[in-house]
């Protein structure tokens, strides 16, 4: 089969970005985005990817999403067996792209169970926009939805949002992780976080958290959401001396710092699923989550790590009581735990579903 993949950028890895790049990469497809980057496939591990820029789109929030859209409602990409969409915006071809299949992270959450949040950050002027934007955007963007023909989610989680928002049923295939490249070193001194710079990864609690508990660090990765200015968001959280944030960090790196700390803290609200457990489990690595969303899909209670309330005083609880002792002897069981969620895993499933998806099923 010619398979054609169609996510929304490719300007910053993030889980999202990942998933892509891997469907690109077992399907030997076609990756069409906008905003590339061009060495990002080489930072992510998978080089040989071939990437088309649609168009670029501007930082400013709303603004930003209209003009992603607006690029994939534009192209005319003919010739493929099947159309794989990725992410929000890409969905905007699928009128004019079938056979197709949507792997879906997430419905656009600030249409549904995020919007009063986001409206709630902007000032009177923007929100009076955005709320226009929404009421514009979000019958568009269901009928796009309904020209889909096959729906597969990324968790249990999100399958439900689906059915919610919708009305779609949705198949479930958990996001892929290449669990032979993470590995074991130490139990370390630090505790590590993986996410984007953004509101709701609630990195404000983990902050809290260490200022709670001196004697422990904490080191964060991860660059800013598109939109976010990185400085004025760090000031605001006015982190104490240990928490060190990292911004987004060359993928041997970030290996490096799996296989060295002591664990993963995870506080992302109603999180999709989320990769970077499985990468610290993949590292022999417990997590700390809050007890919400995707986590409870991948951490197994007291083998795996801890779901912890969503308070700064449980996640110091958490790390306080955790001993070195206590969380090397959780290695097997979170390697284990891992390897659920391997690549293989992922190709093997999407195989079958991009199959189906190409015959009509």
């Amino acid at each position: 089969m010619r398979v054609a993949v169609l996510h929304d950028h490719l300007s910053f890895i993030g889980g999202g970005e990942r998933v892509a790049l891997a469907l690109a990469g077992a399907f030997d497809a076609d990756l069409f985005v906008t905003d590339l980057d061009p060495g990002l496939p080489t930072r992510a591990g998978l080089r040989s990817v071939r990437a088309t820029e649609l168009g670029k789109a501007p930082r400013t929030p709303i603004l930003r999403q209209e003009r992603q859209a607006a690029a994939f409602r534009r192209a005319e990409l003919p010739g493929y067996d099947v159309y794989v969409f990725s992410g929000n915006w890409a969905i905007e071809a699928a009128p004019r792209h079938r056979p197709n299949l949507w792997y879906c992270h997430t419905p656009t959450r600030v249409f549904y169970d995020l919007r009063e949040d986001f409206l709630r950050d902007l000032s009177p002027p923007k929100r009076v926009a955005a709320r226009a934007w929404i009421r514009r955007a979000r019958p568009r963007y269901e009928a796009d939805v309904a020209t889909i023909g096959r729906v597969v989610a990324n968790s249990r989680n999100v399958a439900g949002r689906v059915a919610r928002y919708l009305h779609r049923s949705a198949e479930v295939v958990y996001p892929p992780v290449d669990t032979a490249r993470y590995r074991f070193e130490e139990v370390g001194d630090f505790w590590l976080s993986v996410n984007r710079l953004s509101h709701e990864k609630r990195i404000e609690l983990q902050v809290e958290a260490l200022r709670q508990s001196p004697r422990e660090r904490l080191v964060v990765v991860g660059g800013p959401q598109m939109g976010v200015d990185a400085k004025k968001f760090l000031r605001s959280l006015r982190p104490p001396k240990n928490v060190e944030f990292l911004g987004e960090v060359e993928e041997g790196r970030l290996i490096d710092l799996y296989a060295k700390c002591r664990g993963l803290l995870a506080t992302s609200r109603d999180e999709d699923f989320g990769l970077a457990p499985v990468e610290a489990m993949a590292a022999g690595k417990p997590v700390i989550a809050v007890d919400e969303g995707g986590y409870r899909e991948s951490v197994v209670p007291d083998r795996t790590g801890w779901l912890v309330s969503a308070a700064p005083e449980s996640l110091a609880r958490a790390m306080g009581s955790a001993r070195g002792a206590d969380l090397e002897g959780m290695r097997s069981a979170c390697e284990a735990q891992a390897r659920r969620f391997d690549t293989r895993a992922f190709i093997d499933a999407m195989q079958v579903q991009v199959r189906r998806a190409a015959e009509g099923k």
